[in-house]
């Protein structure tokens, strides 16, 4: 039961006050520990600002007892959604209230009326596919979709790539549930008669200066920045609902809305045009826009060439000849109009060149490029490249010249930018390397910033086309808007919001004082209230907290110079790791999706972790008992290697804490059983048949998972009773006999799963191998790849097992002998862990000798697989095959055979060690159920589970009692 009385006196009041008055409140999902303000710490934006404490409200009385508290103690309220605010508008000093954890559900689609009533905390794709069935959809689509909330695309008045066909969020808002900043609460729409002193007296505001409104204000569709007070002039119905989209939560705290829906069209046409340059692209904008298209995006040719080099050749469509690219996408019912139309477009346009793309994988290629656009953009310089002044719009017709103008100006700053964007609607987003954590850094960036400014104005534009104005451009709108509208601004505020409780900084002030002294060329000092532009910058990891920084490091880190700092602050904060994988192929972020909790998010680590590098509110460094909760349940699965589109490797990251936290000192058990486990097994491999006897005894299994630190609903794999490579070689002596020499040398690499404990995967790759015309070899030397050392932290001992089997496999590798592995972990191992953890010129060499069965098979010339139609086959891929090794070859050989295939995403949630460490089997199991478990409970009878994995394998024996085979096991020919 929530409680709205409040004390007779309010004023400041400190974390211990603030977390007393809301649960006296009855609000239930409230934290002000350390870890959890790490994590909220900041958004997608360049602002670090600590709150005070998180709430997750789980009912809408909990928002407005939330409201009655900030109230009552003076503590002002920041709504966030996805937490992707790129202008800082989602962080405050006070209490941040997380919507998106449980107000997240759509309660009603009306097919009929075209609408849908959602929580503000639900997520855009998840509108979307409640909507699909019934052949609707939200029309705005930001490039976020997959993670952004509906309440944070009303506060930005988010438009996404295609606003030309749909309009902004302020074009499709049917209605909002709202409370202002005194408490009250309104419900304003279009077809809702809403009658309020309070509306009356925003109503007169407005009459005040009619004028002023209407020709500073609507100029252009995407002039987000400043409130968008022609929505409430007489002519446009005053339009309440719709002024509230962009104020970007500092007039009121949304509780739910009433969104339009728009028909999903039949069929789509993309034009891809290709110019010389990203402003020969911006000057062509008037001639398409006539056209209709619903989307007309610009994107620059180096974040294709960023993408290429991060995901392969494979995953880019072929682009038309270019340095600059529009997409122009047509929408219709009949394909032959479609195709007629476009090709009056490419007649129109001033393209070097164009493609037609119609295929629905291949159009969303195209856009999948577009939509990694700021992750990627991120990765071009040698400097990290930065929010900032990421989403000026100016009117369409000038975007050409604005962007010809503003290249001119990254080069006077001696500044590098990409940009790309909405180019259709104007609005030009674009990371910038500013190099704001050296010397002079927040300085430069101010000097930027306002000559952006400046420029942005002169075109007659907006400093924010759809992000908002935020932390980072509100002290900027003196340079776009009149006194007389900055008062209009102010008077607003001051009916909605007259304590400046919510989100105070941003937008506007309502008691400006002016300073005495100039700040900066020609921009008024920062009001009271409103931060700096310059203020508040987190650092990109260059300030390291005393004694962290000259620390030995356990792994290389090549990408990041060996700093991890950088390394960590390679997040930016975009929150794709948040997002439904499950029909993406994406692996990222097992963990986050069977919790919901921003801390157990690749986001959440990397924040905890650059709270721990800046040291000022995680102060223990690497043993910090923040970092370790953060990083607890990191499953070390490498999605975000792959997936991430800046690059996160938090499993890199973890077992370099870990390391850093225990060398010298006791560890945890299982790091001495789990981590060591391929040492024991090679130990307990002579008596292999006792070992599997006694664990079979409940009171030795007992003692037994309690030592190695095991959860006890876990059960302890057996050995096998002959290694693989000792049981090979019979078979492989018997086909060397019966064979002449002349067959190509093949030597596959007993990895210590294969060896001693699954060695049916093992026997049938020599088959398999054999049938394929190879004269197949076992490499019998000792050769561990050090996987579960690396995992558990152990990376001394990991680099000399690693230094060793480099040396073991480098010998068939130079003499051009291909080596396979069959456990995607430890071939993943080779890969890519060795060279971060030994500088041996070798293992660069071996990482590129060693091979999937997959990738071999696919280069065998002569070979072809069974015939498998009428098979169904359910796969599970490994997450560090998808991550690391890649899995497109192991689907073209599946697709080969003719079986029915199942590919499932994400990861199993075993996890080599993770889902087997006592703490760790709910998450574990939680895991399974996002994809695996549902899927082999639906599929056929005498369907095939293949998984190449021997942890999900492991997974799906304990879980499901159902037996998974190795693709080795799929494709040998019998004994």
């Amino acid at each position: 039961m929530v409680s709205l009385e409040a004390p007779p006196t309010a004023g400041s009041a400190s974390a211990t006050d603030v977390v007393a008055e809301l649960r006296r409140r009855g609000v239930a999902d409230v934290d002000d520990s350390t870890t959890t303000r790490a994590l909220y710490s900041t958004d997608a934006s360049l602002y670090r600002v600590v709150p005070q404490v998180v709430v997750r409200p789980r009912e809408v009385d909990e928002v407005l007892a939330v409201l009655d508290a900030s109230r009552a103690t003076g503590v002002p309220v920041t709504s966030r959604g996805a937490g992707t605010s790129i202008a800082g508008n989602a962080v405050g000093t006070g209490i941040v209230v997380d919507f998106a954890k449980h107000l997240n559900r759509v309660h009603e689609v009306d097919a009929e009326r075209r609408v849908a009533r959602v929580d503000p905390g639900v997520v855009h794709a998840a509108l979307q596919k409640v909507a699909a069935p019934q052949g609707l959809r939200f029309g705005p689509d930001p490039s976020t979709h997959t993670r952004c909330t509906i309440g944070g695309m009303i506060g930005n008045n988010a438009c996404g790539n295609r606003a030309l066909g749909y309009g902004r969020s302020s074009d499709n808002v049917a209605a909002l549930d709202l409370a202002t900043g005194t408490g009250e609460r309104l419900v304003v729409g279009r077809d809702v008669t809403a009658t309020s002193p309070t509306l009356d007296r925003l109503r007169d505001v407005v009459a005040t200066d009619l004028a002023t409104v209407r020709t500073e204000l609507g100029r252009f569709g995407r002039q987000v920045s400043g409130y968008s007070l022609e929505h409430l002039l007489p002519e446009r119905g005053f339009d309440v609902a719709s002024f509230m989209a962009g104020s970007e939560g500092t007039l009121g705290v949304l509780l739910g809305a009433t969104v339009d829906l728009v028909a999903t069209p039949r069929h789509v046409h993309l034009v891809v045009l290709g110019y010389g340059s990203m402003a020969e692209a911006g000057d062509d904008v008037p001639t398409m826009l006539p056209h209709g298209p619903i989307a007309c995006e610009g994107l620059g040719a180096r974040i294709i060439e960023v993408y290429r080099a991060a995901k392969g050749a494979a995953g880019v469509p072929e682009y038309p000849r270019g340095g600059g690219f529009l997409y122009v996408e047509l929408a219709g019912d009949d394909p032959a109009e479609l195709a007629a139309h476009a090709d009056r477009v490419v007649a129109d346009s001033a393209a070097l060149a164009h493609r037609h793309v119609t295929s629905v994988a291949e159009q969303a290629a195209f856009w999948r490029i577009r939509e990694e656009g700021a992750g990627l953009a991120s990765r071009i310089w040698d400097r990290p490249a930065l929010s900032g002044w990421e989403d000026a719009a100016v009117p369409p017709a000038s975007v050409g010249a604005y962007l010809r103008d503003f290249d001119a100006l990254l080069q006077q700053h001696d500044l590098h930018g990409e940009p790309y964007g909405h180019l259709g609607d104007g609005c030009v987003h674009v990371r910038i390397d500013f190099p704001i954590s050296e010397p002079g850094g927040p300085a430069g960036y101010r000097a930027f910033i306002e000559d952006a400014a400046r420029l942005t104005a002169s075109h007659g534009g907006s400093f924010s086309g759809e992000h908002g104005d935020g932390r980072a451009r509100s002290e900027l709108l003196p340079l776009m808007y009149s006194a007389p509208a900055l008062a209009l601004f102010r008077g607003v505020k001051h009916v909605l919001d007259p304590d400046d409780l919510l989100n105070p900084g941003v937008l506007v002030d309502p008691d400006p004082v002016p300073s005495a002294a100039p700040h900066g060329r020609g921009v008024p000092a920062p009001l009271p209230g409103v931060r700096a532009l310059d203020a508040d910058l987190r650092a990109q990891g260059k300030g390291w907290a005393a004694g962290l920084q000259g620390t030995r490091r356990g792994l290389r880190l090549l990408h990041d110079d060996g700093d991890l700092g950088a390394a960590v602050h390679r997040c930016t904060g975009v929150g794709k790791c948040l997002a439904d994988n499950r029909t993406s192929n994406g692996v990222m972020c097992p963990s986050f999706q069977a919790t919901r909790d921003e801390k157990d998010s690749t986001r959440g680590r990397a924040r905890v972790l650059q709270e721990m590098v800046d040291g000022r509110l995680v102060t223990g460094g690497y043993r910090a008992p923040e970092v370790h909760e953060a990083l607890d349940l990191c499953l070390s699965c490498k999605g975000c290697l792959n997936d991430c589109p800046t690059g996160i490797d938090m499993a890199t990251y973890k077992s370099e804490v870990l390391h850093q936290t225990y060398r010298g000192r006791v560890r945890p058990r299982s790091h001495y059983v789990l981590g060591k486990l391929p040492f024991w097994a090679r130990l307990t491999s002579p008596v292999a048949r006792l070992a599997n006897l006694a664990l079979r005894v409940p009171g030795l299994a007992h003692v037994a998972r309690w030592v190695a630190g095991v959860d006890q609903r876990r059960s302890l794999p057996a050995f096998a009773t002959q290694r693989f490579s000792r049981a090979a070689r019979p078979l492989l002596t018997a086909r060397a006999e019966a064979s002449r020499d002349e067959r190509p040398r093949v030597a596959i690499w007993a990895d210590s799963f294969t060896e001693y404990f699954s060695t049916s995967g093992g026997l049938a790759a020599v088959r398999l191998l054999e049938s394929a015309g190879y004269r197949v070899e076992v490499v019998q030397k000792q050769s561990c790849c050090g996987l579960t050392w690396i995992t558990t932290g152990q990376l001394d001992t990991a680099r000399e097992l690693v230094e060793r089997t480099v040396a073991v496999l480098h010998e068939y590798v130079a003499a051009g002998v291909p080596v396979v592995g069959l456990e995607p972990s430890c071939l993943a191992v080779l890969r890519s862990d060795a060279v971060e953890l030994t500088d041996d010129p070798r293992a660069v060499e071996v990482a590129a000798g060693v091979h999937t069965v997959a990738e071999l098979l696919a280069r065998t010339d002569g070979w072809e697989p069974p015939d498998l139609r009428g098979t169904e086959v359910v796969v599970q891929p490994h997450c560090h095959q998808s991550s690391v090794l890649g899995f497109e070859a192991d689907m073209d050989l599946l697709g080969r055979t003719g079986a029915t295939v199942t590919r499932l995403s994400g990861c199993c949630g075993l996890a080599g060690n993770f889902g087997v460490e006592r703490g760790h089997y709910e998450v574990s199991v939680a895991v399974a159920e996002q994809q695996l478990m549902p899927a082999v409970r639906a599929m056929g009878e005498g369907a095939v589970v293949l998984a190449d994995g021997f942890s999900c394998r492991t997974q799906l024996d304990d879980l499901a009692d159902v037996p998974a085979i190795h693709l080795t096991e799929l494709l040998a020919p019998g004994e």
